[in-house]
């Protein structure tokens, strides 16, 4: 049997390669030949033929983003989200062998499609999301760097004086940069996931226009779905010529979309979503006291839950779009710090407590400390899947314990990735660093109270 595969999570950091290796190695045991593409933050890789697809006996599709699908019409072919391959490679690849034939009527192409598939699993409203996030995380990365090292260079006013090197990294990550491009990505893809190809102008528009409204974060979801839905219903409901059709990807879509969408923004929805966008982006601000150590726990929660899954995702989503450009949150150092804290405190665990974990999980650990450190949460998923029922409860706490003490310190952080590694873009530096340690020592002592021994 020759299995074919393709792996994407929304960050492209880390479930993206662990499914791979999940199902190579299902595949394996089960003496079947087997090739994986991974659509990840590199880009693509290991990337499937044309003759590769022509031989393969079934496809399997594991994947929380939009991936090109019409190459595998006439295959055998399961589409399930990246966390299933995860949990399951085995059934799964004995599931695309049994699997359907797909065909061009499997591809959504209407609205009633949409209701149907977001009933099915989770491929409607969070793998569009995600896909838009997906896209996004990298013009938020670079940008937000780019704003702390304006700072680190010129200090809080550098990037005013004309000509600094603090002024043009402002330039490079500010409202001219990345940080301008970010809404309209994460709209334009938004709507190329829910739409394919012909949503990705009208969506980066509606994005676009969003931002003129002060709409935010918050305006390019609602511009990303509604661009998404606009085409749909264009295409399935303005029908020209056959002689004709040629012009509705390159002029009918893009224009009559982005002036439908465009045109809503401006007289109808932008205001009332850009004082919504703008009353919680001050009550954020403006949150102190008992109110902020209740938000940093319930996000330090989420952070934990799953490790990188929706929930996770959704905290993360969340904090990206309270950052603003010239100043940090502290709800972004409060999601960070507590997604730092599983892989910290699994790790320090197979140190202090040595008899609890096997050889390949102690072996792990010492991979667990770089992680955390990067904020990359999905380390402490091998940790998680082998005893989930002790482990989980003890990240989630750690998790929690840590995202209040962040708030409590009123630390802040303009940098939505690279853990501690961007010291530099967090203020209250030494506060941070006791609630990391704080959630890590926690997590630990709670992980070694739980698990049981290893027998010798």
């Amino acid at each position: 049997m020759k299995i074919l595969a393709v792996t994407a999570c929304p960050t492209g950091i880390a479930h993206t390669y662990m499914a791979a290796e999940a199902l190579e190695a299902a595949a394996k045991k089960k003496g079947y030949e087997i090739k994986v593409e991974t659509r990840g933050s590199v880009g693509v890789e290991n990337e499937l033929s044309d003759k590769d697809i022509k031989e393969a006996d079934a496809i399997i599709l594991a994947c929380d983003t939009a991936v090109p699908m019409e190459r595998f019409y006439g295959k055998k072919l399961v589409n399930v989200s990246v966390s299933e391959a995860l949990k399951g490679s085995d059934q799964l690849i004995e599931k695309a062998l049994k699997a359907s034939v797909f065909t061009k009527s499997n591809l959504v192409d209407d609205v009633s499609d949409l209701k149907e598939q977001r009933s099915s699993g989770r491929k409607g409203f969070y793998k569009h999301l995600m896909n838009g996030v997906s896209f996004m995380i990298p013009f938020v990365v670079a940008g937000g760097i780019a704003i702390a090292l304006s700072f680190l260079i010129g200090g809080y006013n550098g990037f005013e004086v004309e000509g600094s090197i603090a002024a043009f990294l402002m330039g490079i990550g500010g409202g001219g940069g990345a940080f301008g491009l970010m809404v309209p990505i994460l709209a334009g893809y938004i709507a190329y996931s829910i739409a394919d190809r012909p949503g990705l102008a009208p969506g980066m528009i509606g994005g676009a226009v969003a931002m003129q409204l002060n709409s935010g974060f918050l305006g390019g979801l609602v511009a990303g779905f509604l661009a998404g839905y606009v085409v749909v219903l264009i295409k399935k409901y303005i029908k020209l010529p056959k002689s004709l059709q040629g012009i509705m990807p390159v002029l009918v879509i893009p224009v009559l979309g982005s002036l439908i969408v465009g045109l809503l923004f401006f007289y109808i929805i932008g205001t009332p979503v850009g004082a919504i966008n703008t009353a919680m982006n001050n009550y954020l601000t403006t949150m102190s006291g008992s109110n902020a150590i209740v938000l940093g726990l319930v996000l330090g929660l989420m952070m934990a839950a799953d490790m990188g899954g929706p929930i996770n995702k959704a905290a993360y989503a969340f904090a990206t779009g309270t950052l603003v450009v010239g100043s940090g949150t502290m709800v972004m150092a409060a999601v960070m710090a507590a997604g730092m804290v599983p892989p910290l405190g699994l790790a320090l665990a197979t140190v202090l407590f040595k008899n609890k974990f096997d050889l390949y999980e102690r072996e792990a650990g010492k991979a667990a400390w770089v992680l955390g450190a990067s904020f990359i949460t999905e380390g402490a998923i091998p940790f998680a899947a082998a005893d989930p029922i002790r482990v989980i409860p003890s990240i989630m706490v750690g998790s929690a314990i840590t995202g209040a003490l962040s708030m409590a310190f009123k630390a802040t952080l303009a940098v939505p990735h690279g853990g501690l590694f961007v010291f530099f873009a967090i203020e209250n530096l030494v506060g941070y660093i006791i609630a990391i340690l704080a959630g890590t020592v926690v997590s630990a002592v709670m992980l070694g109270f739980l698990k049981k021994k290893v027998e010798a």
